[in-house]
């Protein structure tokens, strides 16, 4: 049997997990999300399922104090990968 390499990480930083209510504030919607791990450049988030996203909005993270504007990165259902700046 030969062994079996684990899967390449292609994130250039480390993301820790956390567990954080958050805001998506759009231009016409505030929508609750979770946010599941965070580093300085990004996040995933977790929205309910069939709520739209748009590509570009404000991340108001009350636990950091703080709103982040966002721009999505990658969809998977109810997870959303984010780019923060």
């Amino acid at each position: 049997m030969t062994p079996i390499d684990p899967p390449m990480e292609r994130r250039s930083h480390a993301r820790g997990i956390v567990l954080k209510d958050a805001t998506i504030i759009t231009d016409d919607a505030k929508i609750s999300c979770s946010v599941r791990n965070q580093h300085a450049h990004g996040a995933e988030l977790r929205v309910d399922p069939g709520v739209t996203i748009p590509d570009r909005f404000v991340l108001q993270v009350p636990e950091d104090d703080a709103s982040y504007r966002a721009v999505v990165r990658w969809r998977r259902r109810e997870r959303l990968g984010i780019q923060i700046y």
